[in-house]
């Protein structure tokens, strides 16, 4: 999951400055600090079921880390209206060679549990590897920081408390639960293990793809495929049914026509970016036609989406596109991750 930045706290200045006698007392107020909210966040978890004894062995572990807030300001804010760039570039960058050979490779070496999901869920293996590609590189990139210490630092810098807190909580409630602290590693923002599941994310759908009773997203290749689709089936994946398919746009198409009048709640930028829905039978009846031999039944509704503009490859794109984006709201990691799938498939 993705972060935007917000204003610092002075701890930070506290803790990143050589020491000296002022700045050491500094440095103990600051701690100070972090260990109330430490005892308050606890009130709060055994109010929300968290036993006593596991606060009382995880919470005196924890420090301040002054690290995750240096990279969660250096994150770009990214201005409202700001030009978007074009998509081919990043297109280029995330559906290249390595990725859809070591997707390829991916899919071959899980093939037996993908194939079991896919008949369970409907979400097919090949989206499945492509999210786990674009994700953490096929498992090979999952991060190396501590979970819980990074979720109490965001938390206690309180520019999004409402968010880290909450967060923070679900990691006690996953300790609590029998889940090992020490198996806690990943971004600095939170995201865990190979799918990159926020804790609340991993209370709520991560799935026990092996049959040993524990999902173990960090190590088991088949508990990450499994939580994966899970996600995807939450989101209202929809059996059978394309992601999207790339289509000519004719030039005496009119825009205005069928430019989106509705305003999104989440991440409007990326949804505003969409046309109407309309039926396939509609759109070919405009002129829009597949340039490939993909095609969408005519009843299937679709949105219109020209991420580099008039003239360039376009995308008509469905209801299951809009699961990617639960995933990840951006509209060049939607478009990435359906033709990374569609690579891995051929």
């Amino acid at each position: 999951m993705r972060f935007t930045t917000a204003i610092a706290i002075s701890a930070l200045a506290f803790l990143t400055i050589p020491s000296s006698p002022s700045n050491n007392s500094a440095v103990a107020q600051s701690a100070t600090g972090f260990d109330n909210y430490m005892q308050e966040v606890g009130r709060k978890a055994l109010q929300q079921g968290v036993s006593q004894r596991t606060l009382d062995r995880v919470l005196p572990s924890l420090s301040y880390n002054p690290r995750v807030i240096q990279l969660d300001q250096s994150q770009p804010g990214g201005r409202p209206n700001s030009a978007i760039p074009p998509f081919a570039p990043y297109k280029r960058r995330h559906v290249d060679a390595a990725r859809i050979n070591g997707g390829q490779a991916k899919y071959r070496q899980l093939v037996s549990k993908l194939t079991e999901v896919e008949r369970e869920t409907g979400v097919p293996g090949s989206m499945i590897m492509a999210i786990y590609g674009h994700e953490t590189n096929y498992g090979r990139i999952t991060g190396n920081f501590d979970i819980p210490r990074a979720l109490a630092t965001l938390a206690y810098e309180g520019r999004r408390r409402t968010l880290f807190e909450a967060e923070f909580l679900a990691v006690l409630k996953m300790i609590d639960n029998g889940v090992p602290q020490s198996a806690m590693k990943g971004s600095w923002a939170g995201a865990m293990g190979k799918p990159q599941f926020l804790p609340s994310v991993y209370l709520k759908l991560a799935k026990d793809g092996s049959g040993d009773g524990y999902a173990d997203i960090w190590n088991s290749e088949y508990d990450a495929v499994a939580s994966i689709a899970n996600y995807f089936v939450n989101a209202g994946w929809r059996r059978g049914e394309p992601w999207g398919i790339a289509v000519r746009v004719p030039t005496s198409l009119n825009r205005s026509a069928v430019k989106n009048k509705t305003k999104a709640v989440r991440c409007p930028r990326v949804h505003e970016r969409h046309s109407q829905w309309k039926n396939m039978a509609e759109w070919r009846s405009l002129g829009v036609v597949p340039t490939t031999g993909r095609r969408l039944k005519d009843a299937t509704m679709a949105t219109l989406l020209e991420p580099d503009g008039p003239g360039k490859t376009a995308y008509l794109l469905t209801g299951n596109y809009r699961v990617i984006l639960d995933y990840n709201c951006s509209n060049f990691y939607g478009l990435s991750v359906g033709l990374l799938a569609d690579e891995i498939r051929r």
